[in-house]
């Protein structure tokens, strides 16, 4: 306490001292009096040469810079004796020259200032001393085998806390015992401190659960979205156009869940793409054509959670993001200042590398609030950090450690994944009977609104153009851009009304190839249109082609469209070889011939995609421990000779959970569960896919058990159980049985030669593939 004083002494001193004898030797220049500019009050005034103000800012500045000294030490004071403050003034007294009394009244108003912020130290120093008297010996670092890294985390607080001002915003001054109280209530790494158990917040009582109501009002959620760029007036055009769309499907699907109790969930949306900090490289491109398939999805997300009755937030820049949050001011290395306010979190991307850099340790302990909107899927074999590391599925997205269903796709494809979807406009039954009538049998309408998706197309174009007027929707500044030939009627870009009109018109929607998998083909068929796209010979994947290199997925993709080829088909889709004239040419005249109805899959409607976002919200739940499986002593409740509890389907080689072996809660329910194994080089993907299911990845912690093996009459000579993302499988070369050791491992995707996967299947909904029959 002595030697604090001691400094404070010292400070106030030097800095007076040295004020003094700058004005001293100023000589006779205090004379005049003229008011002088200094962010102090002051009295005395001094000649009007600029020289003479210079001097006069010096001294200001300064007394500024000591000020603020004496504002940091009345933080830190803890000295104990009141009479020092005496000796300090008396100290001062002694200091004055003479002669400079009344010329330095102003600044001795500010010494005045001083010595009243030093009192204020010390009434502090007494009050906060009585409370650390016995705890100043307590804050070396404890040696607690239960927080093995507080030692090191200690000396990287010692080195670097000043490295973050969001250190100081939480109380750490550089000493021990700041970093100790930091680092064993704001962060975790030290053990709580007994000294400190007054200051322990109180553990924080759940909020009550609030019953979500559908809304059909989509006021204020357009206020929410705001303004400011052409994305989101983009997306708030969509809004309304379907917001009538949307409350007649909230209608339908209220009546279909008239029984059930559905959680309101605290919900924020942060569109990382379009923040100003990762580049916001789809605004600018609205207005030319740009990719519009994100904005499409976002927008029709947006509508969901808010027609399902959640408290929402929107975020589409990094202040919004803080503010929302609770990010502590700083550079993102400390954690949130509290409790996660959100009970989930629907981001991208970008937005997670946002989340990663700004919320310090809280992204670990909050991830699994979060849903991550993914275009193209991510693998779990891509998403596991280490084992992509070791194993080379390292790229430049992926790796976040999250559950494989996390990550919500535009399509279902990747059922490691959830599919989130987007939604199509529907037709009511005048607009169907209208379009039948209106169909001109001879007009194709290309898709492909920029120029560069034209080029080396000419000879496809040109069988084309002998049987249909070929219509074009690409953009152009001044001319027509030369990759589109002179016969191809453009219209530039059209607005989705209009574009919708050409639609209703036209028989054909044709595509090039590119873009892969976005929403216009599904578009298009609603409107009665046949899409015609090419087939890809081989597959493009991330082995063979550009766009695909370094996204987190081995998918194979067969054609522009895959759900369109798989899920919908001929007579609406038709898969081609392009490149094979006599067959293009021959589709073409057999496209003439064909009358189709408009058709939209259930799963790409208004009620489609509330029915599945709200059994997502209501069901799955990723940051409750699951229980470890199978339980010990499991098998004894599996009855059977030998025990298991797998039985074969009636007439069926598909093995299902046995309705008397003992029953375990999961999302979807065991009763949905159906096991099979794999041929050799077979994914589980395509396994169920041919069995006429789907690979469901969260049903496999109840398929890695040996009791699995033996009922699918594997003979394990051995078992093993180790880190592989296709594992459980079994290696008839070797007779051994491989058990999964990480569950973020469990993938339905992925092949090899040398194993037979053992697969956890499931049905599926009539026209919604992510739900089961008993899903609902």
């Amino acid at each position: 306490a002595e030697s604090l004083l001691q400094y404070l002494i010292f400070v106030v001193g030097i800095g007076f001292f040295s004020l003094c004898f700058l004005m001293t030797s100023l000589g006779g220049q205090f004379s005049a009096k003229r008011p002088g500019d200094s962010p102090f009050t002051v009295r005395a005034e001094v000649l009007g040469g600029p020289e003479s103000r210079g001097v006069l800012r010096k001294i200001s500045d300064m007394l500024e810079v000591i000020m603020k000294r004496m504002d940091a030490l009345s933080k830190l004071g803890n000295t104990t004796d009141t009479h020092r403050l005496d000796e300090l003034s008396s100290a001062l007294d002694r200091i004055q020259p003479i002669g400079l009394v009344e010329r330095i009244q102003a600044i001795a108003q500010n010494m005045s200032d001083m010595a009243v912020r030093v009192e204020q130290i010390l009434q502090r120093s007494m009050a906060s001393n009585r409370v650390r008297d016995g705890a100043l010996g307590q804050c070396e670092t404890p040696k607690d085998p239960r927080y093995p890294d507080c030692p090191s985390k200690m000396d990287w607080m010692r080195a670097r806390w000043t490295s973050d001002p969001c250190y100081a915003f939480y109380g750490v001054d550089g000493s021990d015992c700041s970093f100790l109280v930091y680092l064993s209530e704001v962060e975790w790494f030290c053990p709580p401190l007994a000294w400190r158990n007054q200051t322990v917040t109180p553990t924080l009582k759940p909020l009550p659960k609030t019953q979500a109501v559908f809304q059909s009002d989509i006021g204020s959620l357009l206020e929410q979205v705001g303004t400011g760029k052409e994305s989101l007036s983009f997306m708030k055009r969509r809004i309304r156009r379907l917001a009538a769309q949307w409350a007649s499907a909230a209608r339908r699907l209220d009546d279909k869940l008239r029984s059930h109790w559905r959680e309101q969930k605290r919900i924020l949306v942060h569109v990382g793409f379009l923040t100003e900090e990762s580049g916001d490289v789809f605004s600018p491109k609205v207005l030319k054509g740009g990719p519009l398939g994100e904005m499409v999805q976002w927008a029709d997300i947006l509508t969901a959670l808010h027609v399902l009755g959640h408290n929402l937030k929107i975020s589409v820049s990094l202040k919004e993001l803080h503010g929302f949050l609770g990010v502590p001011p700083g550079r993102g290395s400390c954690p949130l200042t509290g409790p996660l306010p959100f009970d989930l979190i629907y981001t991208d991307y970008h937005g997670l590398q946002q989340m990663k850099q700004h919320m310090g340790l809280s992204l670990r302990k909050h991830k699994c609030h979060i849903r991550v909107i993914d275009t193209f899927g991510t693998e779990p074999a891509y998403n596991h950090e280490e084992y992509a590391t070791l194993h080379g599925y390292r790229t430049n997205w992926g790796y976040w450690n999250l559950h494989g269903q996390q990550y919500m796709t535009m399509f279902p494809h990747t059922p490691d994944n959830s599919f989130m979807g987007f939604v199509a406009e529907e037709l009511n039954e005048t607009e169907r009977l209208n379009i039948q009538r209106n169909k001109v049998n001879n007009m194709a309408v290309v898709y492909g609104k920029e120029a560069s998706m034209w080029k080396g197309k000419e000879k496809f174009l040109a069988i084309l153009h002998r049987y249909m007027e070929i219509h074009g929707t690409v953009y152009y500044e001044t001319q027509r851009p030369p990759e589109v030939p002179a016969f191809v009627k453009n219209h530039g870009l059209l607005p989705q009304q209009e574009l919708q009109q050409l639609l209703r018109k036209a028989k054909l929607f044709i595509g090039f190839g590119f873009p892969y998998e976005g929403p216009a083909p599904l578009e298009a068929i609603a409107n009665g249109c046949i899409f015609l796209q090419p087939k890809f010979n081989p597959p493009h994947s991330s082995l063979n082609h550009e766009f695909f290199r370094g996204k987190p997925t081995s998918r194979k993709v067969s054609s522009q469209h895959p759900y369109a080829e798989q899920y919908i088909g001929r007579p609406h889709v038709i898969t081609i070889d392009f490149n094979n004239s006599e067959e293009f040419d021959a589709t073409i005249r057999e496209i003439m011939r064909i009358n189709v109805e408009p058709f939209l899959p259930y799963e790409y409607t208004c009620e489609g995609m509330l029915e599945r976002v709200h059994a997502y919200i209501q069901n799955q739940d990723f940051c409750s421990p699951e229980a470890p499986f199978p339980p010990v002593n499991s098998s004894g409740a599996w009855l059977g000779s030998p025990p298991s509890p797998f039985i074969l389907l009636p007439n069926s080689s598909i093995l299902t959970w046995a309705p008397n072996a003992s029953y375990y809660t999961s999302w979807p329910p065991l009763s949905a569960l159906r096991l099979l194994a794999s041929l050799e080089g077979q994914s589980c993907v395509k396994a169920c896919q041919n069995a006429g299911l789907i690979c469901e990845p969260a049903l496999y912690r109840f398929i890695n058990i040996k009791e699995a093996f033996s009922a699918l009459d594997f003979q394990c000579e051995g078992l093993e159980s180790e880190m592989n993302h296709l594992f459980p499988a079994f290696s008839a070369e070797h007779a051994e049985c491989g058990l999964q050791q990480d569950p973020l491992l469990f993938s339905c995707a992925g092949s090899s030669a040398k194993y037979q996967r053992l697969c956890p299947c499931r049905d599926y909904r009539n026209g919604q593939v992510a739900l089961c029959r008993d899903c609902l």
